[in-house]
């Protein structure tokens, strides 16, 4: 394993000199997506009309949350109460295309209702995308990046998140074949002084290079895909001359896959994280010994119910400290264990409460998790869904004079369409903690803790031109 290691941090180290050599120089990135799309030039000069498509699409959405019981406050020995707020989403959409190229623009603004200004205003997406005949493409700009289940990159909209990625991806997709490459390189200002230090910004990381690939069997329902991520992230204190900023860097890999055959469902997972991780933004590096594995069940006898079975298990460290609010001596942790699923949808598979990875456990390390659930869900007629889904929830590794359970989690959900254009989507979440949660989060108030939330959807299609 050691070994193995070495080889992925010496290619890597290889790869990230010549991904900062790409995107530094734009002029190169530019020679990439022209080399990878030589008949763009063709469709450019063509006489014929028409070929030009572009369309204004409007997503409109209030979103409204009351809570009895919260999360702990950083910092804070007790938990926060949310009590209720609106929160209003406005996203304005653009889309263009002509044959091989494609452009895509979303502007959006979210604020809590009562708010004022225009601080949340910014660019959710905004990418150009080109495709040559023989399947190879070219996109750059930033995406809402999307793989698989979702479960290490996602868009964890859901959670108000709306996580984009400012990137460059080529790629080819033909004959159930499909891979990808993603790199990035973040700063936080065009000025030299300083601004090669990243660690606040639209992704926490200061360079990703990603590779996926797809494949679908023939003849045969089943999806495989691999991914490998290498992700830089900054350590040190530019204001500290004992600890300067430098970049770490860890690399996750592992599989999925998706075998669909009538009535019955199955999803896999597995993924490794290792190399070197900043723990609880203490600014210093740690090594990482990671991984977790996944396994859902879905089974659809009727086109109007259906059932789900699954089990997830995400690593934790070897000691986690469970102590009272203000209680000192912690022990030295040479690695860290606790695996982290980075930029996934989170609120999709640990419940929608997400308790577990939306707030940090005390001193930064984790337990682990282990997630066992089982839901319904139906289809009363064609515009109503509904589900309810339970949730056991513990931890991954022993805790000194604790037991192992974390909580029990019910989840319920019913979906209303009343037209293609709108949409109205309501939840309630009833959260049973332990004892062992109240003293990892240091907080009593998620004892019997309630949520209830709604999302209203209007999604019109403004107009669409040719030209």
């Amino acid at each position: 394993m050691y070994l193995c290691n070495k080889l992925l941090s010496n290619i890597m180290h290889g790869f990230m000199s010549y991904t900062r050599y790409l995107l530094y120089n734009n002029v190169a990135a530019l020679l990439v997506i022209s080399l990878l799309v030589p008949s763009l030039g063709v469709y450019a000069q063509t006489d014929s009309t028409k070929l030009n498509t572009l369309n204004f699409g409007l997503n409109f959405m209030v979103h409204g949350e009351a809570m009895s019981g919260g999360l702990p406050v950083a910092g804070k020995d007790y938990a926060e109460d949310k009590s209720s707020f609106l929160l209003g989403s406005t996203r304005l959409i653009v889309d263009y295309s002509r044959p091989h190229i494609d452009a895509h623009a979303v502007i959006q603004n979210k604020a809590v209702w009562g708010t004022s200004g225009n601080e949340t205003l910014n660019l959710y997406e905004g990418w150009i995308r080109m495709t040559a005949r023989n399947g190879l493409f070219a996109q750059v700009g930033r995406i809402a990046l999307s793989y698989d289940d979702e479960r290490i990159i996602g868009p964890n909209d859901f959670a108000m998140a709306s996580l984009s990625h400012d990137v460059l991806r080529v790629g080819y997709a033909g004959h159930g074949h499909q891979v990808h490459g993603i790199i990035a390189y973040n700063q936080n200002d065009n000025n030299v002084y300083k601004s090669t230090y990243y660690d606040d910004g639209a992704q926490p990381y200061k360079n990703m290079q990603t590779l996926w690939y797809h494949y679908d069997v023939p003849k045969f329902p089943l999806g495989v895909s691999l991914l490998f991520m290498n992700v830089g992230l900054q350590a040190g204190n530019p204001n500290n001359k004992l600890n300067q900023p430098k970049t770490v860097y860890q690399q996750m890999y592992g599989g999925y896959l998706n075998f669909h055959h009538k009535y019955l469902t199955f999803e896999g997972s597995y993924y490794r994280q290792a190399g070197k991780t900043i723990v609880s933004n203490s600014k210093y590096a740690m090594k990482i010994d990671a991984w977790m594995a996944s396994a859902k069940a879905t089974v659809t006898p009727s086109d109007y119910y259906g059932f789900t079975l699954g089990y997830d298990y995400l690593s934790g460290d070897d000691y986690v400290p469970v102590i009272y609010g203000g209680t000192m001596g912690l022990p030295l942790h040479k690695v860290y264990k606790g695996f982290t699923p980075l930029y996934g949808s989170r609120t999709k598979f640990y419940g929608i409460m997400d308790y577990y990875y939306e707030s940090a456990y005390i001193n930064g390390f984790t337990p682990g998790l282990q997630n066992a659930f089982l839901g319904v869900f139906g289809k009363p007629y064609s515009k109503l869904d509904l589900s309810a889904t339970y949730h056991y929830m513990a931890v991954a590794t022993q805790l000194q004079g604790l037991k192992s359970t974390l909580g029990h989690c019910i989840d319920i959900m019913a979906s209303y369409s009343f037209t293609k254009e709108i949409s109205l989507t309501a939840g309630y979440t009833l959260m049973f903690s332990t004892e062992t949660m109240n003293r990892l989060k240091q907080g009593n108030n998620s004892d019997n803790a309630r949520w209830g939330w709604f999302s209203l959807v209007f999604s019109p299609n403004l107009f669409t031109t040719k030209f």
